[in-house]
């Protein structure tokens, strides 16, 4: 999106990718399309993502030491783990945080899970928008990634292999070469909660501090301004204001997002959603640009 554009630019991140100028959903009957009013997003494969993460943290001189978290310790006056102290550690270790369940800050959740499912097809992007296909249990996010290459990730609450719930689309599958360019990967159950995102000296940040789901595309951009307000606690030794700054820093995904699960978990509802974005252009836009700030 391209509020993560921005935060990776100022990093000095180079983002490398298809650009990207809005987002259209489409129902199988009906669409809706709303371009994004301030700079671009960028599709780009994660693993380009990370090299360009880790050419920039090897050009600031940052040490990265390849050692395994196993056990977390800490008192008032810092934290140990892997053999190393500190005053205090950043947990960023993603959707199934291991140091978020051994603090026991981890709730279950209550809600039907949902996952992600990926695939790459090498085929020319027929729009620089992503596309959201939506269908009564599951969506597709089509995301343009290369001069020949895009992305199909399917959010979906079945437990059935890729190939079986992408027909759901049958008018996406008629745009894809019969075989993907890379395997099937996934992630989920998507939902994952928190009860805070600081315990002592320990600060929970990107997908470890809490996620509701993949579906509005803020993962990232999320991800980067609640390390922002952790690098700016921890150096103002208040670790404390980190889960306030956190919450403020989420607020406007997570309930952008939870009224979007809200909807989609009801069948009806689900169907209303392409058809209201066509007939309020103007307010599925602003939900689309509120999205990209």
């Amino acid at each position: 999106m391209p509020a993560a554009v921005k935060k990776l630019s100022q990093l000095g991140v180079p983002v490398d990718g298809y650009r990207l100028t809005g987002i259209r959903y489409i129902d199988g009957r009906r669409t809706a399309e709303a371009g994004f009013r301030d700079g671009e997003g960028c599709g780009m494969r994660r693993t380009d993502l990370h090299a360009a993460l880790s050419a920039a943290v090897e050009a600031a001189g940052i040490p990265v030491l390849e050692r395994s978290a196993e056990r977390v310790e800490q008192d008032q006056d810092g934290v140990a783990v892997a053999g190393l102290r500190a005053r205090y550690l950043a947990a960023a270790d993603g959707l199934h945080s291991p140091v978020r369940r051994q603090l026991g800050l981890g709730i279950s959740a209550r809600s039907q899970p949902r996952y992600g499912l990926r695939q790459h097809y090498a085929v020319a992007p027929w729009t620089d928008l992503v596309e959201v296909h939506w269908g009564p249990d599951l969506e597709a996010y089509v995301t343009p990634l290369g001069p020949a290459l895009v992305g199909v990730a399917l959010l979906t609450s079945e437990r059935a292999p890729y190939e079986a719930q992408l027909k759901e689309f049958p008018a996406l599958v008629d745009r894809l070469p019969q075989s993907a360019a890379t395997s099937t990967r996934g992630a989920g159950p998507l939902r994952q909660r928190s009860r805070a995102r600081v315990a002592g000296r320990v600060l929970l940040v990107g997908d470890a501090a809490g996620y509701v789901d993949a579906l509005t595309g803020e993962g990232i951009s999320v991800g980067l301004a609640s390390a922002r307000a952790l690098v700016e606690c921890v150096a103002a030794d208040r670790p404390g204001d980190y889960e306030r700054r956190w919450l403020a820093a989420s607020r406007r995904y997570r309930w952008i997002t939870e009224s979007l699960l809200e909807v989609r978990s009801h069948r009806a509802g689900a169907r209303l959603i392409v058809p209201a974005a066509q007939r309020l252009p103007r307010v599925f836009g602003a939900a689309v640009n509120q999205l990209a700030k």
